[in-house]
């Protein structure tokens, strides 16, 4: 085999095909906000992303299984083992993939809290009166959406899950998530990070469900700081926070081409994405394989 077929490159993430049972995701620079791909990359931020799955993986292992196999160049197949996709590429099992982003709300923010706004609900069902922006929900809850090939994902009730997927896989997708919420957002929370939110892809290997693709990364999550959370306004997050900021404040209207990022936003969002890995881990970056 002298190259990997590309089987997909998303907006931050490229898969190739191993053979039939094995994929290789390799996390690049490339940042995206508001649905397009900036020109700038954010340096590390796909070694960052992929440092995370790696430690989220083994820390899970007891609360679920995932797909991952190696992130040890030795273990990928020759074409492969290219030193710039050191510390940035995962061989992982195919999986059977649900249609469903499988997310986990601990705290009301982002598109749940502007339907609160609009109709006292969260993805439809009711929820009690006079909560407030960021404030935390008695209990997680499991809040799925649609896996929008092109466009905007669209968030929907349980029971839309369960129409999709049926009640068997929905109800396995929903206590799995949320017991892997329970068990991250306890850790983090020791280290005084708050996971506000998290968005799992959840597959099936051999009829076992398994978490797939990156996990409780800041790509797919809502990290907070614990110590500048405040309850009723919008928290400090560690993640493409700089780059929404930056952009919203130029009046660009979201649209392509984005505006160019200043070299002050690139550093702040890498700052930010190593801080989430570092906080959340007990672990220094500087010790994650690949180039420094």
């Amino acid at each position: 085999m002298n190259e990997l077929e590309l089987l997909h490159s998303g907006k931050v993430r490229e898969m190739y095909t191993v053979d039939d049972q094995h994929l290789l995701m390799v996390a690049t620079d490339r940042i995206s906000a508001f649905d397009v791909v900036f020109n700038e990359p954010i340096p590390d931020k796909g070694r960052v992303l992929t440092a995370m799955t790696v430690w989220w993986s083994e820390y899970l292992t007891s609360v679920a299984p995932t797909h991952l196999v190696s992130a040890d160049l030795n273990d990928f197949p020759s074409p492969a083992q290219r030193p710039d996709w050191h510390g940035r590429a995962l061989l992982v099992r195919k999986a059977e993939m649900l249609p469903l982003e499988c997310i986990v709300r601990g705290y009301i923010t982002g598109s749940a809290w502007k339907e609160y706004q609009q109709s006292g609900t969260m993805h439809g069902s009711p929820l009690p009166t006079g909560l407030v922006e960021a404030q935390q929900l008695p209990e997680p809850v499991f809040t799925p959406s649609t896996k929008a090939t092109e466009g905007h994902d669209i968030n929907i009730s349980y029971q839309e899950a369960v129409e999709i997927v049926g009640s068997n896989i929905a109800a396995q997708a929903r206590d799995l998530s949320i017991e892997a919420y329970r068990s991250a957002s306890e850790h983090a929370a020791d280290n005084g990070v708050i996971i506000a939110d998290t968005k799992f892809e959840l597959g099936l290997i051999d009829g076992e469900m398994v978490i797939a693709d990156e996990l409780l990364t800041p790509d797919s999550s809502r990290f907070w700081p614990a110590e500048s959370w405040t309850s009723g306004v919008t928290p400090v997050s560690l993640d493409k926070q700089p780059v929404r900021d930056a952009t919203e404040a130029s009046g660009w209207d979201k649209s392509p081409p984005p505006p160019q990022l200043s070299e002050e936003t690139v550093n702040a969002t890498r700052e930010r994405y190593i801080t989430a890995y570092e906080r959340i881990t007990g672990e220094s970056f500087s010790t994650w394989i690949g180039e420094n």
